[in-house]
C-alpha cells in the first residue's frame, strides 16, 4: 500500500511545501496551461494524486493480512509409567552396525570402480547357500549364469545397475548395488566402501522396494505400505564412529490414495497374512526373532548376517 506521511501530500503529486502552490508552466498562460497548452503542473498533479490513490485503494483489497484462526494450544508430552524400570540392553540382536569385509574381492589400486558387481554378488550367494542354492532364492542363483551375456537372455540377470557416490566422506567413491532375490520381488541393497585396499559391506538391506535414492551420505529406500495411499520411508546415514551406515530414519508417510494391494513375499507364492517389518531373508533364529518383534525397527543388515 502507498502511504505518505501526514500532512503532506503523496511523493508523486510535484506540489510544493503545504500552503505553496505548485509552480506554473514556463509559459506563464492563464489557466494553469504549461509548454504547448498542456496543462501546468499542479493540474498534472491532482491526476497522480488521485491515479496513486486508486493504486493505494486495490493494493490494500489484494494484499492486506488476514487471520488464519485461532493457534492451537500446546500441548506438553506426559511421560508414562515413570517407575518402569529403564531398559539397558536392546530386546534382540539385529546387527545395526554390522560391517563384513568380503573376502576374496580385491580392489586394484584402492579403485572401487575396479571392482566387478556382478563378482561382488556371486560371492555373496557362495557364501549363503542356505538362501541361493535350494533356499528361497534359488532362481537368482540359476540367473546369475545370464550375467554378462547380450540380448533378451542378458536381460535375465538378477544384478542392477551399480552407482558410485561418497558416502563415508573420504573423497572416494563408494559402491551401492541392487540384485533381485527371485522369485518373488525383493530387492537386495548393499553399501560397499574400501579399507586398505580390502572390499568392505557397510549396509546390507531388502525389501520389496518401490524406489531407491542417493542424498548426501544417505541411502533412502521406499517400500510399499500394506495401508493403502502410504508407504514406508527407510533411511540409512554414514555414521563417522560407527564407521557404517546406520538407520537414521523409519518411517510411513502417505503417498496419496493408492489402491490397496498385498505386500509380495519372498516366495512369490500367495500372501499370507502381514509380519513384522522387515521380512527377514536368513534363517537364522536371530533374524527370525527380529521380523517377529512388534517392533519396526531394521537394521544395517536386514538379513542377520
Amino acid at each position: 500500500m502507498f502511504r505518505t506521511r501526514p500532512g503532506l501530500p503523496g511523493r508523486s503529486g510535484l506540489l510544493g511545501r503545504p500552503g505553496l502552490p505548485g509552480r506554473p508552466g514556463r509559459s506563464g498562460r492563464p489557466g494553469g496551461l504549461g509548454r504547448s497548452g498542456l496543462p501546468g503542473r499542479p493540474v498534472l498533479a491532482a491526476a497522480v494524486a488521485v491515479l496513486l490513490a486508486s493504486a493505494a485503494v486495490g493494493c490494500g483489497d489484494a494484499g492486506e493480512l488476514q487471520g488464519a484462526g485461532a493457534t492451537p494450544t500446546a500441548i506438553s508430552p506426559d511421560r508414562l509409567w515413570p517407575d518402569l524400570t529403564p531398559a539397558s540392553r536392546p530386546a534382540f540382536d539385529i546387527g545395526e552396525v554390522d560391517t563384513e569385509v568380503v573376502k576374496g574381492i580385491t580392489v586394484p589400486d584402492g579403485d572401487i570402480r575396479k571392482v566387478d558387481p556382478v563378482a561382488v554378488v556371486r560371492k555373496e550367494i557362495a557364501e549363503h547357500p542356505g538362501d541361493y542354492g535350494q533356499g528361497s532364492y534359488d532362481e537368482t542363483a540359476r540367473r546369475m549364469a545370464d550375467c554378462g551375456k547380450s540380448g533378451a537372455q542378458g536381460s535375465r540377470c538378477p544384478v542392477l545397475k551399480a552407482y558410485y557416490r561418497d558416502l563415508t566422506g573420504d573423497g572416494h567413491p563408494d559402491l551401492t548395488l541392487g540384485f533381485r532375490q527371485l522369485p518373488g520381488n525383493l530387492t537386495a541393497v548393499r553399501v560397499y566402501t574400501v579399507r586398505k585396499n580390502r572390499l568392505v559391506k557397510i549396509m546390507a538391506y531388502e525389501d520389496a522396494v518401490s524406489g531407491v535414492e542417493l542424498a548426501g551420505r544417505s541411502v533412502i529406500i521406499r517400500a510399499p505400505s500394506e495401508v493403502a495411499g502410504y508407504e514406508y520411508r527407510l533411511q540409512w546415514t554414514w555414521d563417522q564412529q560407527q564407521q557404517a551406515m546406520l538407520l537414521t530414519h523409519d518411517e510411513m508417510r502417505r503417498t496419496g490414495g493408492r489402491k490397496r494391494s498385498p505386500r509380495p513375499s519372498a516366495s512369490g507364492a500367495s500372501p499370507a497374512a502381514p509380519a513384522g517389518r522387515p521380512a527377514p531373508s536368513s534363517a537364522s533364529a536371530s533374524s527370525a526373532s527380529a521380523s517377529a518383534s512388534p517392533s519396526s525397527r531394521v537394521s544395517s543388515s536386514a538379513s542377520g548376517r
